[in-house]
């Protein structure tokens, strides 16, 4: 082999050596959460819980054994179900397992609502083995949030982290009790955080794909430095068990919770009375956005902070105390974090104009109002190039609906309103953002509306508003 072939060759070999050093030195980097285990571990918990069920009495028409001889009624007893070998009633149980973590030397306990909801006792597992009866000091079913008491002194306490500080991408750490495993151990990354889930509109989730299964509900989700960052609350399924999307309530919302639960026995949150939407690439065309963003305002609550501070239907807002809504999802967060009597200053797109609202923001109402049943009578009747038949709404189904205008769909024809799924019975009160008083007016506008551009409608249904777009061809 000549001499710069075989120099060649030892370059080449020098290179791999020094990108297997580098892999190795890679490999070397990931984390290792033996540390964070061994001092996080003595302050999680398993939480179990009975809850008594219906008492199942014995069947009146069995027969009384009392008083016959032991062979004869041993005879007679094996014959019979197991429930009704004794005259007394049965009380039967139900159990269920779930995690918790301590956060104060005295006692203090976090887990999720869900793993205590409707129990007649709790009990908690300290990681000597050693068990005590837990008091339950409060819960928040719309956090999915509960504070638990033992007694105890110089009990283990975990550090709590700041979840706002949380990025995509971080490793996180989970400790809990999946299928009654105590001290069971997993990670993985955040996946995203500020999820929003349906009718969980004020928790900006953490999303990790940290494995979670039953039993892990309630235990803490923590980051490298081994602080709290999270509870591990839900998991996203088809079969039941773990498939890579989990979610944790953020700390900073569970201390929140806590605290108010500690000092008051419950949780008050700001409400502005709203109902709003997300604002798709349509809609921003249609009130005039550079792009899709805010938080669209499709119905105002009757008496309520948005009505009293002059909010309007329409409103597409912007952001909150400063704060950018980018998705509508964020509005509950931040109005929630709020208090009764704070002040909120949104900044909103009205009729392509942006503009500053003012108002105080309310405290959530224990029960929401609905909007009544849909409307059935009917008068005068308008048709037009939507492919739609509307009539007049009657005094009655304005004051059912709290509308001071709008017409009712009677009738769906092949066209537009078909197309985008408006059914009889919806109530149109804005088309192409004009308040539509009635029939006439209604056919007027729908006259004049633009071809091939967005065009947005509102649309009340079962009590409940949204806005909807289309395009009218030429």
């Amino acid at each position: 082999m000549s001499i710069p072939r075989l120099k060649s060759y030892l370059s080449i070999i020098a290179t791999v050596l020094v990108l297997g050093q580098a892999v190795t030195a890679q490999a070397v980097e990931l984390p290792d959460f033996t540390q964070l285990v061994e001092q996080a571990s003595p302050a999680v918990v398993n939480i179990s819980t009975t809850q008594k069920l219906p008492d199942r009495k014995v069947s009146e028409q069995m027969p009384d054994l009392e008083g016959l001889p032991p062979m004869l009624r041993e005879f007679f007893e094996r014959g019979m179900p197991p429930q009704s070998r004794s005259p007394r009633d049965r009380q039967r149980e139900a159990t269920s397992l779930g995690s918790g973590f301590i956060i104060s030397s005295d006692g203090y306990i976090l887990t999720n609502n869900h793993v205590i909801a409707d129990a007649d006792e709790i009990l908690v597992r300290l990681a000597d083995r050693s068990e005590m009866k837990a008091k339950l000091i409060g819960t928040d079913p719309r956090s999915d949030v509960a504070l638990l008491k033992i007694e105890g002194k110089d009990l283990p306490v975990l550090k709590l982290g700041k979840s706002q500080d949380l990025k995509a991408g971080q490793w996180v750490v989970a400790i809990g009790s999946p299928f009654g495993f105590d001290h069971t151990v997993t990670q993985g990354i955040v996946s995203a955080v500020g999820r929003s889930l349906p009718n969980e509109n004020y928790v900006p989730f953490i999303q990790t794909d940290v494995p979670i299964n039953p039993g892990n509900s309630g235990g803490p989700l923590f980051n490298l430095n081994g602080e709290v960052v999270g509870i591990n609350s839900q998991i996203y399924t088809r079969s039941g068990g773990f498939m890579g999307v989990s979610f944790a309530i953020p700390i900073d919302v569970a201390m929140d919770v806590s605290n108010q639960l500690k000092s008051g026995g419950k949780v008050s949150r700001g409400w502005l009375g709203v109902v709003i939407q997300e604002v798709s690439k349509d809609l921003a065309e249609s009130f005039g956005l550079e792009k899709p963003a805010g938080a669209l305002v499709a119905q105002i609550q009757d008496d309520g902070p948005a009505a009293k501070g002059g909010l309007q239907v329409g409103d597409v807002i912007l952001s909150m105390n400063g704060q950018p809504i980018v998705m509508s999802a964020d509005l509950p967060h931040l109005v929630g974090a709020l208090k009764a009597g704070a002040k909120a200053n949104l900044e909103v797109i009205r009729e392509g104009k942006r503009k500053n609202v003012e108002l105080t923001v309310g405290a959530i109402p224990e029960e929401g109002k609905e909007m009544g049943a849909e409307p059935k009578s009917s008068i005068e009747r308008s048709s037009n190039r939507l492919g739609v038949s509307v009539v007049e709404l009657t005094d009655e189904q304005k004051k059912t609906y709290d509308l001071k205008g709008g017409v009712l769909i009677k009738e769906v024809q092949d066209g537009p309103a078909a197309l985008i799924g408006l059914q009889p019975g919806d109530v149109i009160t804005h088309l192409n953002n004009q308040a539509i008083g009635s029939t006439k007016e209604f056919a007027d506008i729908a006259k004049a509306l633009p071809k091939n551009r967005s065009v947005s409608m509102r649309v009340l249904r079962q009590g409940r508003a949204s806005f909807i777009t289309f395009k009218l061809a030429e």
